[in-house]
């Protein structure tokens, strides 16, 4: 969460307005389905209205909840960087 928050920072200083994740709380399965349900529909809603999407993927790991928010990005025209080269 440090890593993204920093970059978030940096990327607001160059200018560009952030819609950051949600940070959680509590462990995943300490939400209920719901919960999780709107989390991610909103989560969804911010790639909507986004220009782009900044993965920040450490080490080039990517989780399967992001390898679907990369899909979903792409299959609305957002443009999708990375920190490290997403490699597909």
């Amino acid at each position: 969460m440090a890593e993204v928050q920093t970059i978030a920072e940096r990327l607001e200083l160059e200018g560009n307005c952030v819609l950051s994740i949600t940070y959680p709380t509590k462990d995943t399965e300490d939400y209920t389905v719901e919960e999780l349900e709107i989390l991610g529909k909103l989560h969804k809603q911010k790639i909507a209205m986004s220009d782009a999407i900044y993965v920040v993927n450490i080490n080039g790991y990517l989780g399967e909840s992001t390898k679907s928010e990369i899909s979903y990005a792409r299959s609305i025209g957002k443009e999708v960087l990375s920190l490290v080269d997403l490699g597909f």
